[in-house]
Order: C-alpha cells, then structure tokens, then sequence
C-alpha cells in the first residue's frame, strides 16, 4: 500500500515536466544535486565536531 507503482512515478514525471518544462529541468536536477551535496557535507563537519568537542557538562 505505501510503496510507489510505475504509475505513480509517471504520473510524478508528466507533473514535473508540465511545472518546469523539458528545458530547466537539467538546470533543477543540478540545483537538487548540489543542495543534497551540501546537506551532507554540513551533516558529516557537524558529527565531526560534536565528536571532536569534549563534554563539558560532569555527569552526576
């Protein structure tokens, strides 16, 4: 029930090409790509330094 069919996924497809047309949508792809490139790269410097900073609260 919760998983996608072919279906939906054309259905998805024809809504996207109809909202931003055939010629921006390498131009939306490369915009998505390099906001998740960013999102991740924040995510991992973020654990990076939560783990490299020492706990500065004594536990009782």
């Amino acid at each position: 029930m919760g998983a996608f069919s072919i279906w939906h996924l054309l259905i998805l497809l024809i809504i996207v090409l109809v909202v931003f047309g055939a010629g921006k949508l390498p131009e939306v792809g490369k915009a998505l790509g390099t906001a998740i490139h960013q999102f991740k790269t924040s995510v991992s410097e973020g654990e990076e330094k939560a783990a490299a900073k020492p706990d500065d609260e004594p536990k009782a």
